[in-house]
């Protein structure tokens, strides 16, 4: 976090982030709380979870980390009442809790591995959002808000264009075509869905793969027009600028940041 709250564009307003420990749900998690939300992020990995939380506390703001499994049902229908237990509701979720496939040949490709991918990156965020929107259409409208409630669910350029990893691909298709098919069904209900479509981004899981295989990363890195690598603070922009009433005319759409990648 970089200081103090900077603004109201959150205020009373509590926010959700999943995989909210690391790269950019932590970059996520602590500008919603900069811009006066109270935050539950999520993850598997406790420690880390409370480092943020000690980040934005520090600062200030109001966060408490939540350690669970978003492909479980369960422990993501308990991540929902124990948020809305602490804050009282639930306005904003960034359902960004993801894995990388590992990439490979269809014909060779190792179930469990395909499993893995699917159950996190798609079943993930369609049970976020099936436990999300219960609570959602349930609670009383903010006087602050002109929604009932936003859902931001990450995709990936891999969403849009193929990748060599057949299971992350699918999954990130599928982010969008669920996105969609959900802003359609609950526009009329005051609930906005949209997803967001990163590039290469550097998060702790981009820095693993530039160790074992840097070669490739300047590849990756030259195949930006932008001539860069993006960063996690600027995904988590895109994604507060969709959660907030300055896009209330805009659901079902997923938003590129990927420094020209996809334009090429």
């Amino acid at each position: 976090m970089s200081g103090p709250v900077l603004s109201n564009r959150f205020k009373g307003q509590v926010a959700l982030v999943t995989g909210g420990t690391a790269g950019i749900g932590e970059a996520a998690s602590l500008a919603y709380a900069n811009e006066g939300a109270q935050v539950v992020l999520v993850g598997r990995n406790s420690q880390r979870g409370h480092n943020v939380v000690s980040k934005i506390q520090n600062d200030g703001g109001t966060a408490e980390f939540i350690e669970a499994d978003v492909s479980n049902s369960g422990e993501v229908d308990q991540f929902i009442k124990r948020t809305v237990s602490k804050f009282g509701r639930l306005d904003v979720a960034f359902n960004n809790a993801g894995v990388t496939g590992s990439g490979g040949m269809i014909h060779q490709y190792p179930e469990e591995e395909w499993n893995r991918t699917i159950d996190i990156n798609l079943k993930g965020v369609w049970l976020c959002m099936k436990y999300q929107i219960q609570q959602m259409l349930n609670q009383k409208r903010l006087e602050s808000s002109d929604s009932q409630g936003v859902i931001v669910n990450m995709a990936s350029i891999a969403g849009h264009v193929a990748s060599a990893s057949p299971d992350y691909c699918a999954s990130k298709h599928g982010v969008i075509g669920l996105t969609k098919s959900a802003a359609l069904n609950y526009a009329s209900k005051g609930i906005r869905v949209n997803s967001v479509s990163p590039a290469s981004i550097h998060t702790p899981m981009f820095d693993r793969f530039a160790e074992e295989t840097p070669d490739q990363v300047k590849v990756w890195r030259e195949s930006h027009p932008i001539g860069r690598i993006g960063k996690p603070e600027e995904v988590a922009e895109a994604v507060l600028w969709l959660s907030s009433n300055k896009t209330g005319f805009i659901t079902g759409t997923s938003l590129l940041i990927d420094g020209g990648w996809t334009a090429q």
